[in-house]
C-alpha cells in the first residue's frame, strides 16, 4: 500500500505549531546570540501520526550554513516546548522538536538551472517546432 501522506490533523496541528514557533522567535523569546542574531524563516513544521514529533524545516536568512543555528535551537528544545505550551495548550502532547534544513529551495534552484540549460532550452525549441507542422 502506497504511502498516502500526511492526514488532516497532521497538517493542521503542523501549521498550528510552524505559526507558534514563529511567534516565539519573532518576539525574541530564546536567549541564545546565534538565535537572536540570525533571522530565521520556519517553512514547515511536519508532524509524526501520533503527534508526538514535531520536525521543524527551517532556513537561517542570509546565512548559508543551518548548522550553527539547527544547533542552538536544538540546545533550547527544552525552553522552545515551555514557551510554546500556552499557544498549543489544547494539544495532549508537547511534541518533541526536531530541527532540520530546508534544502526545498536549493532543490527549486537546481530545476530552474536545469529548464535554463542550453540542453533543455534546445529540446523545447525542437518540441515547438515540432508542434507548428
Amino acid at each position: 500500500m502506497p504511502n498516502k501522506g500526511p492526514s488532516q490533523r497532521q497538517l493542521r496541528v503542523g501549521e498550528m505549531v510552524r505559526h507558534a514557533l514563529t511567534a516565539v522567535l519573532q518576539r525574541g523569546e530564546i536567549p541564545d546570540p546565534v538565535i537572536e542574531r540570525t533571522v530565521i524563516s520556519i517553512t514547515e513544521v511536519q508532524m509524526s501520526p501520533d503527534l508526538k514529533i514535531a520536525t521543524v524545516f527551517l532556513s537561517p536568512l542570509g546565512s548559508d550554513d543551518p548548522q550553527p543555528v539547527i544547533k542552538a535551537l536544538a540546545a533550547h528544545q527544552k525552553l522552545i516546548r515551555g514557551k510554546l505550551s500556552p499557544a498549543l495548550r489544547q494539544m495532549r502532547y508537547m511534541p518533541e522538536f526536531r530541527f532540520r534544513p530546508d534544502t526545498s529551495f536549493d532543490n527549486f534552484a537546481r530545476i530552474d538551472a536545469l529548464l535554463h540549460s542550453p540542453e533543455v532550452a534546445r529540446d523545447l525549441a525542437d518540441e515547438e517546432s515540432e508542434d507548428k507542422e
